[in-house]
């Protein structure tokens, strides 16, 4: 049997779930839209960080 690698790239979950996260901890904390734009942005940033810095190295 022939065997199939998985080569899909699952890079934006990483994204999306610091996205989500940061906008739920500043919603949270503070209780405030413009706290929750803040966290949203700091979540993907610390997504783009954990991507590049961790997963990178990854081997599967």
């Amino acid at each position: 049997m022939i065997k199939e690698e998985n080569n899909k790239s699952f890079d934006w979950v990483y994204s999306v779930l610091g996205l989500v996260c940061g906008i739920a901890t500043a919603a949270v904390i503070s209780g405030s839209f413009l706290w929750s734009l803040f966290g949203g942005v700091l979540g993907l940033i610390m997504g783009a960080v954990f991507l590049s810095s961790i997963v990178k190295g990854r081997k599967y």
